[in-house]
């Protein structure tokens, strides 16, 4: 005998503390897969397939997804509007979504309506993937904390790539689990994408680490 998913009254109920996720992905586009910056850590590979996972289990739950797209001028080396590069990946682009966004800043909430949109449908929790750890990732976690949502930060469903400029360099790795810690320390719940999936049947509200608790190490 089959059984459905339970549907969004009963699932809501399980949480003691409610819990109204949207799962938001953010520029899953062929300038991270085949384009100018090839997402290198974690492997491009694993973080895709993570991100199909990601979207499975929103499926199964209910939960509303969020696509979002990095766009830029017809003259730009990277997301020119109407390029290869710019397109959706065929991972994300031929699955169900609530939403599309178009955005030109690095935070999903910058000149888009996503704000709206998620207080017009009670969303008090936001879980990220996609692309870049460092940049639109980052700065969508930073700003959805500052305007009161909890946030989730998928770390490998997310990733980057090495970078090098008059500040210095740094790998991949390196850059990838340096914003990770520093999320967890304040902004989000980082964790993998198996235990948010977790989360979801178990009906756990996830929650991050603080700055003192943070750095002890720096104390002992």
């Amino acid at each position: 005998m089959a059984v459905d998913a339970p549907g969004p009254a009963r699932r809501r109920a399980q949480y003691a503390v409610p819990v109204r996720r949207a799962l938001l992905v953010i520029d899953v586009q062929n300038e991270y897969v085949s384009g100018a910056l090839p997402i290198s850590y974690p492997p491009v590979a694993h973080s895709l397939e993570r991100i199909g996972r990601a979207l499975d289990a929103a499926d199964s739950w209910g939960i509303p997804v969020i696509l979002v797209q990095q766009t830029a001028p017809e003259s730009s080396p990277i997301f020119a509007e109407g390029s290869a590069g710019a397109a959706l990946h065929p991972l994300v682009a031929a699955r169900r979504r609530d939403l599309l966004l178009s955005k030109t800043l690095p935070s999903c909430f910058a000149d888009t309506d996503l704000d709206r949109w998620l207080r017009e449908n009670g969303i008090d929790t936001v879980t990220i993937a996609g692309y870049m750890t460092q940049n639109c990732d980052e700065s969508t976690a930073r700003d959805a904390a500052h305007r009161g949502y909890r946030v989730e930060f998928l770390s490998d469903a997310t990733g980057t790539l090495a970078m090098s400029n008059e500040a210095g360099t740094i790998g991949a790795r390196e850059l990838h689990e340096a914003v990770a810690i520093v999320l967890q320390s304040r902004f989000a719940a980082v964790v993998t994408t198996e235990q948010w999936c977790e989360a979801l049947a178990s009906g756990v509200s996830l929650t991050g680490s603080n700055v003192f608790a943070s750095t002890a190490v720096a104390r002992g």
